[in-house]
């Protein structure tokens, strides 16, 4: 069993490998051609993607899921709508690859441009949201990168559905063939043995949750980018506008609750907490939020039965249910998100220019807000059309990564004949 699937994983590495030379020369009218035909291939196959992703769902119907991870791996006709939206925004935007970046001549004569091009291959290897599925074939088409994805075993039916009406939206287009590939097996074997093949894959980019981006991370002789967990925050200052902070911090936690962009900590300056947490709480109480708070929280709101531990704070609950401390003050608070908080994405709500380009400058993380809700930290909000991920590393990509994160560069130099001396 483990060597035909050896097997199957070194000839689909190696197809993709050899295909991403004529990927790096596609041009941008088929890339983009390729993006019309597969937004409206999503949109006409709807019917048949949500078949097969309630296969998905039925499934899991005896499994002890909470309904976060639930809605993440559902799709419907509205979802559906966005994907192919996404895939769409990308026509619009410029093809990262051929750019030249900078170019100069030296003393000897010659003449060298820094141009920018696909990183080749790329490996994702993610769980349970199949609209991931056509946000990053959208991509690596648009940036002249070849994609062997991995969805978790919750969602093959839905990802080997997608990636099907995709195929065969392209197929009458100058494409390479093995530009978009699919790990069909399940068998965990298939990951550990991709991720092995560093002579065929350029890049691997987990996105999940804490123990597979651990796991890929240690197995992995790719270089890897890593989407680690979202355990964002937003800090109410003591000159925040109350009204609008009730209002953000709302959205923040309950919009979504299942994804890594929402607010998990809510911190809240001392001077303001007994003006706000009541309010603000009940609000929180009545969409169903589990509230776990420090003992002045406690104190100030009445209700609040869970006291909030060390590992409250350090937990990305991906659902409805929010830690929150009293702090003295904004020092205080940097001090937590840089500590407990992952480096995602952190906000600042405060009327106070002075205390917001503090907290902008000294919190350690790829995203930070003044005034605004962590849920906007995605590609598609930020204007680059869908996104791969969102990187909480700091080297080569940081933040939602769209088509110029997907590519490299290199020095193309133009000479005369010289030679050195």
């Amino acid at each position: 069993m483990h060597k035909s699937i050896e097997k199957n994983i070194l000839v689909l590495a190696k197809k993709a490998k050899a295909c991403s030379i004529d990927m790096a020369g596609v041009s941008e009218e088929t890339k983009n051609s390729a993006l019309i035909a597969t937004s409206e291939a999503l949109l006409r196959n709807s019917q048949f993607i949500i078949k097969e992703n309630r296969k998905d769902l039925i499934k899991l119907k005896t499994s002890n899921l909470s309904p976060a991870f639930i809605d993440r791996l559902t799709l419907n006709e509205e979802r559906i709508k966005k994907m192919a939206e996404s895939l769409k925004a990308l026509i619009n935007l410029k093809d990262p690859v051929g750019e030249v970046i900078k170019e100069w001549q030296v003393p000897s004569g010659l003449l060298i441009k820094k141009v920018r091009i696909p990183i080749g291959v790329i490996a994702i290897i993610y769980e349970s949201r199949p609209d991931v599925t056509s946000d990053c074939i959208g991509l690596c088409l648009k940036s002249g990168n070849c994609v062997i994805l991995r969805g978790g075993s919750e969602a093959i039916n839905s990802n080997k559905a997608i990636v099907k009406v995709l195929l065969d939206a392209i197929r009458h287009l100058p494409f390479p063939p093995d530009a978009i590939n699919l790990v069909s097996t399940t068998d965990r074997y298939a990951v550990k043995k991709l991720l092995q093949l560093s002579n065929y894959i350029d890049l691997v980019i987990p996105r999940g949750g804490e123990g597979l981006i651990k796991e890929v991370s240690r197995l992995s002789r790719i270089p890897v980018i890593k989407h680690y967990k979202g355990l964002c925050h937003i800090y109410v200052d003591k000159d925040a506008d109350l009204n609008m902070a009730q209002k953000v911090c709302f959205n923040a936690k309950v919009q979504r609750p299942g994804v890594c962009n929402a607010m998990e900590s809510m911190l809240v300056h001392k001077d303001v907490a007994i003006r706000f947490l009541p309010g603000m709480l009940k609000e929180f109480k009545e969409a169903g939020v589990e509230i776990r708070g420090c003992p002045l929280t406690q104190k100030i709101a009445k209700g609040v039965l869970r006291r909030a531990t060390e590992k409250d704070y350090a937990t990305e609950y991906l659902d409805l249910k929010l830690s929150v401390r009293v702090v003295e003050g904004i020092d205080e608070a940097i001090n937590h998100i840089n500590f407990y908080g992952s480096h995602h994405s952190d906000s600042i709500i405060t009327d106070n220019q002075k205390a917001a380009g503090y907290f902008l400058t000294k919190v350690d993380s790829a995203c930070v807000y003044h005034n605004a809700s962590t849920r906007f930290t995605d590609g598609y909000q930020f204007g680059m059309g869908a996104e791969i991920g969102i990187s909480t590393d700091k080297i080569h990509s940081r933040g939602p990564m769209g088509l110029e994160e997907l590519t490299t560069y290199k020095y193309i130099i133009f000479g005369s004949g010289q030679i050195r001396t």
